[in-house]
């Protein structure tokens, strides 16, 4: 793969289904000077207006192509499925091998099924009008052992945490609490506090959000206090036992008893080994022995009314007041609580009872207020657009916000069978196949989403562009087809495949015969919708905008849902919006459709394009450059915010053009571009790949001594850092012999540090020039260069353990050594509930905001409590996402006797060069992790990188190696090599 084509796909993300601006962005002239290539003209005339024109997803070209094009054209005629994404591939081998690296990297997959993914809920939730509002995203576990509260590490008081902090504040789309005033007045002192105090002229730590998203967790819980209520207990349980609680049934789909009536008895029984929800409280009918599960009690009402029945040992029962219409729909209910001799409370418990029965009666208050439905992602839909528009409304235009808030006023039907359209594939849909058990009245909502503008048909009586009818054309089966050809041709050899018939008709259709093709294929199809393109396109700008990302979307709630991703606590406290303005924005957007063109263009190998996309983003970026005699983004940005700039997603594909061209040995032309990036960007990490790429392509095009200076300058750039900083070193030594330079560089002698060899025999299975070398392991089986590494060091080699992880388990640890300051309170580095990591973590900003925390907190490891931070980490997180952290791979046992045979100073080094360039170092260190004790309590660690026959270091390998051996770390280089003869 391309360097910068991974990185390129994941800022993409998912790609869009439509690109609106293709045409116009292609044909706009640039200003760019490189003249790549001769710009394919686009044939406008068959375009009947902007909608059409935006609608099309290919273009003519000219009359003349060249050879090469013409036998790539030819060599790519055939077409195979892609066994990951199951979509049409050209059939070259170039072309499949570079599509399923990006399937794979891109990690596209089949869809879930529809049903499961519209399981996940977040329901709106009461407002706080406070000023400074903290918001939390996970809830006290509520379990029998409700109150105990959990162990603070020493880390956390040494941030002056008290017990308070067993819950910290989240993002906006998380839990605001209610009833109680001013939540995060309750809330321990954290560093925020310190930070919002070096603030204070003028910073206001914002709600993020007046309403709630509630996925998972009910709404955040005050924390409890000490000391003795003087409230009278025995009112109390007067109040308690006089309530009633009106609720409602869910979960019907995994009950046991289908029929239900209204006035029925009912009891609640606790179902404490529910895979779903530990807090699970079942309702059964009364009278049939609790044999009969008619459903559960809402999950938030359920996780507070749980510990009040295991630890108060409270009996509740109740009454069904009606029979809903559909099976599945949620049954209101009444329940009451039966008092006994053993509710009596001691004086100890009663803050504890008081707490969880005014949470109790908040949950019942807020299900009157927005009761449980079938269609939970009616409401998660229409509550993101309100969280986006409530967030950002000056990055949508007037017509733009009515078209958006006019969602609401819809129907029911019209809401949901819209969500239902965004989420399956689509894009065309017919009326005979939509049928969805919530949706009463499909054609009356389909006519009510015509009339809105959020869907639009497949009319026959006017022109149809061919990306249309080839879309239209898939939706029908291959009989159908076949009907249809068969009346157009009369003698057809087309093949059975779906595709060949489509190509076919394509052929008829372009041929003139037009409206007979869509006269058939709307007799057969009938009516058939799709979405929008206005619709489609605002509902792709209000997702991006919510996840901040292109990887992430609704199914991240579904995760959540379904247990299958923790996010970690954090608190969002939001000062500084991402755009500043619309225009910002929408020239970000326009950046990543130029960006998807490119990615597209590479994966169908169309040279043509590709070329016009570099030469449109590198005229963005020098134009960019003309108009300010700034730096093209300026500082006042905070660093990790700048990626979300037009001019970042332009350097990504300028980058990966470079690439492209240097594939293709083009270098002349990769030159400019690469001077171009270092120009814009004056402050940024990149700027040392840049330089060795820069200074690479001199030296192939025979200007050696341009490109000794070149490596001489980046040695002087701040950002040129870990292995680019190595390699240019080792470049300058290289060229600058004399009689180009004199002067022995003052690193000569640290870059020409002698590593340390070892050579071991292995006896190969398989050398194959570009595969990976496979060899018979001591005990005769096959294995690798690693594993045979392995079992060399276990034996004869000194008796070592060991791990073969690379770089994941550095990570591992790090993560889980430095958790409490990775999620700690800094400003603008948490925007939503669903991230593993803040913003920041890959930036400078990361060691300079928290400079005094990390310091402190390193000096803890370096003094030998690193096993103890590990523990309790690992213990209070496990299984909770976090970057780099990989719980399936590493178990406890090994991270503990890598931790105490590393030893305290060396894991203190490492954590502070991944904090304070994360970025530079997340990756190249040595493959293996070897340890062994000396007695119980001591014991020494080695790192080695493992080498094939025809491998050899890289640069980042070896800085890697050399900053380790410098902070006294056994470091070496284990080369294995077949029997010589």
């Amino acid at each position: 793969m391309l360097t910068g084509r991974e990185s390129l796909i994941r800022l993409i993300g998912k790609r869009r289904k439509f690109l609106p601006d293709r045409h116009r962005l292609l044909s706009i002239p640039t200003r760019s000077s490189l003249n790549l290539s001769q710009r394919r003209k686009i044939d406008t005339e068959d375009m009947i207006d902007g909608a059409a024109q935006s609608k099309r997803e290919m273009f003519d070209g000219g009359d003349e192509k060249d050879e090469t094009f013409l036998e790539e054209e030819k060599f790519d005629s055939e077409f195979v499925y892609c066994p990951v994404c199951a979509n049409e591939v050209s059939g070259g081998k170039y072309s499949i091998n570079s599509h399923l690296d990006t399937c794979l990297a891109r990690g596209t997959k089949r869809k879930l099924t529809q049903r499961t993914l519209f399981q996940f809920n977040f329901s709106r939730d009461a407002t706080c009008t406070d000023e400074a509002v903290c918001v939390r995203t996970d809830m006290l576990q509520i379990s029998a052992n409700y109150v105990s509260m959990q162990n603070i590490s020493p880390l956390a008081a040494s941030f002056g945490a008290t017990e308070q902090t067993t819950s910290k504040a989240c993002c906006g789309l998380c839990n605001l609490m209610k009833p109680h005033a001013d939540p995060c007045r309750a809330l321990a002192p954290t560093i925020s506090e310190s930070i919002l105090q070096d603030s204070a002229d003028g910073f206001v730590e914002k709600h993020i959000s007046d309403d709630q998203i509630n996925d998972m967790t009910e709404p955040s819980l005050p924390p409890l206090k000490n000391g003795i209520s003087g409230f009278d207990s025995v009112k109390l349980m007067d109040e308690v036992s006089k309530a009633v609680l009106e609720t409602y049934i869910v979960g019907r789909r995994f009950s046991s008893e289908a029929e239900i009536k209204s006035g029925a008895t009912i009891a609640f029984l606790r179902d404490p080994n529910n895979d779903k929800d530990l807090n699970a409280i079942k309702v059964v009918a009364a009278d049939s022995d609790c044999s009969k599960v008619l459903g559960f009690l809402p999950r938030q009402l359920a996780q507070h009314l749980s510990p009040l029945m295991d630890k108060f040992k409270l009996i509740f029962e109740g009454t069904m007041t009606s029979v809903p219409k559909h099976s599945l729909e949620v049954v209101p209910i009444k329940m009451m609580c039966q008092l006994t001799s053993c509710n009596e409370l001691e004086i100890v418990d009663l803050d504890t009872f008081k707490f969880l029965w005014e949470n109790v009666l908040h949950s019942i208050s807020l299900g009157k207020k927005h009761p449980p439905s079938i269609a939970k992602y009616q409401q998660n839909f229409c509550l993101v657009v309100e969280e986006v528009l409530r967030s950002n409304p000056r990055l949508f235009r007037d017509d733009e916000r009515v078209f958006l808030e006019s969602f609401e006023s819809l129907s029911n039907d019209s809401q949901r069978l819209f969500v239902r359209f965004y989420t399956r594939k689509g894009p065309w849909f017919r009326m005979s196949n939509i049928l969805y058990p919530e949706i009463s009245d499909t054609q009356r909502a389909v006519k009510e989403l015509l009339e809105a503008g959020y869907v639009c048909n497949f009319d026959s009586e006017n022109e149809t562009n061919d990306n249309d009818l080839k879309e239209v054309l898939n939706v029908l089966t291959v009989l159908e087809l076949r009907e249809i050809l068969n009346k157009l041709v009369k003698k057809s050899n087309v093949g059975a495949r779906k595709k060949d018939i489509v190509a076919a008709l394509l052929s008829a259709y372009k041929n003139g015969l037009c409206q007979p093709i869509q006269n058939l294929v709307h007799e057969r199809t009938g009516t058939c919708f799709r979405i929008s393109f206005i619709a489609e396109s605002l509902i792709w700008r209000v997702q991006r905008l919510f996840f901040l990302n292109g990887e992430q979307d609704l199914s991240a709630f579904l995760l959540v849902d379904l247990g299958m991703v923790k996010y970690p606590e954090y608190r969002c406290i939001i000062s500084d919006q991402v755009f500043s303005n619309q225009s910002e924005f929408l020239a970000y957007e326009e950046a990543l459709e130029i960006a998807q063109i490119m990615d597209q263009s590479l994966d169908e190998r169309n040279s043509e394009v590709v070329l016009q996309c570099i030469e449109i983003s590198e005229s963005h970026l020098s134009s960019s450059s003309t108009r300010t005699t700034q730096p093209l983004i300026l500082d006042t940005v905070p660093a990790f915010l700048k990626c979300f700039s037009a001019s970042w997603v332009y350097s990504k594909v300028v980058l990966l053009g470079i690439s492209f061209l240097e594939h293709e040995r083009r270098y002349n032309d990769a030159i400019p571009l690469l001077r171009q990036l270092l120009t814009s960007f004056t402050c940024d990490g990149r700027r040392g790949y840049w330089t060795l790429r820069l200074s690479i392509d001199l030296e192939h095009v025979g200007s050696l001594d341009e490109s000794l200076s070149v490596a001489e300058d980046g040695l002087l750039d701040p950002w040129v850092r870990a292995g680019s900083r190595v390699a240019l070193q080792r470049r300058v030594l290289r060229l600058g012999k004399p009689p180009r330079r004199w002067k022995t560089p003052s690193y000569a002698q640290f870059v020409r540090k002698k590593i340390t060899e070892v050579h071991i025999l292995g006896r190969p299975l398989s050398s194959k020039m570009g595969m990976k070398s496979r060899f018979y392991g001591e005990d005769g089986a096959q294995c690798g260069v690693e594993e045979l590494a392995l079992q060399y060091y276990a034996g004869e080699g000194g008796g070592w353990q060991g791990v073969h992880r690379e770089t994941g388990i550095w990570l591992t640890i790090f993560g889980l050594l430095m958790w409490d300051i990775i999620f700690t309170d800094v400003p603008n580095v948490f925007r939503n509930r669903f991230q593993i990591a803040p913003l920041d973590l890959e930036t400078d900003s990361f060691y300079a905001v928290r400079k005094i925390l990390i310091e402190s907190h390193l000096q803890s490891i370096h003094d030998g409590m690193a096993e103890t931070i590990l523990i309790m980490s690992w213990e209070s997180h496990l299984g909770t996402a976090c970057r780099g952290v990989n719980w399936d791979k590493h178990s406890l046992s090994e991270l503990r006797a890598a931790v105490a045979c590393i030893g305290g100073p060396c894991l203190a080094s490492i954590c502070r060069l991944l904090a304070q360039d994360y970025r530079s170092w997340s990756s190249g260190m040595p493959d293996l992790l070897l340890w062994r004790f000396h007695g119980d309590y001591k014991g020494e660690a080695k790192l080695v990188e493992v080498k094939g026959p025809r491998d050899r270091l890289s640069e980042q390998q070896r800085a890697w190696l050399l900053v380790l051996m410098d902070c006294g770390f056994g470091a070496e280089v284990c080369k294995v090599n077949p029997p010589s003869g």
